[in-house]
């Protein structure tokens, strides 16, 4: 005898709730141009702020420092780079490749007013350090108040 399933709209509306939950996760947690058969590397970034300065640090393995762009223009931090493969005469047989080669760029919109010409450039390990000193109109200013006699 078979069991009669009552129909219940709501509860497919939940399962619908889950998927569109996965799908706006996944497209809000991968950057664009990181899907499955794109070949362009996306570093990650991390971007954060100091009472002085705007420091970001970004991964980039197997890029040489002199094939690092970095430009600020109308708040907007740009860092350009070539990730090169390496060439090799003998044909190899991939089991699993998951490093990404060729030209990236990465902007992103920088939280306060920064002097770029003051910034400084770290590379080492792997991790580019770069420490952006906050404009002076951009720090924060102490107001004293004074009462009247």
């Amino acid at each position: 005898m078979a069991n009669l399933i009552r129909w219940d709209p709501f509860r497919e509306m939940g399962s619908m709730r889950e998927v569109m939950d996965r799908l706006m996760e996944d497209g809000y947690t991968r950057p664009l141009g990181a899907g499955l058969w794109d070949v362009s590397p996306v570093p990650t970034m991390d971007l954060y702020q100091t009472e002085d300065s705007v420091v970001v640090k970004m991964g980039l393995p197997g890029v040489k420092p002199e094939d690092i762009q970095i430009s600020v223009a109308n708040g907007v931090l740009t860092i350009r780079g070539e990730v090169k493969e390496e060439k090799d005469e003998n044909e190899k047989i991939y089991h699993l490749r998951e490093r990404r080669f060729g030209s990236f760029s990465r902007s992103i919109s920088l939280p306060s007013n920064v002097s770029a010409d003051k910034s400084d450039a770290e590379f080492e390990n792997g991790i580019l350090t770069l420490t952006l000193p906050k404009a002076e109109e951009a720090k924060a200013k102490t107001i004293v108040v004074k009462a009247k006699k």
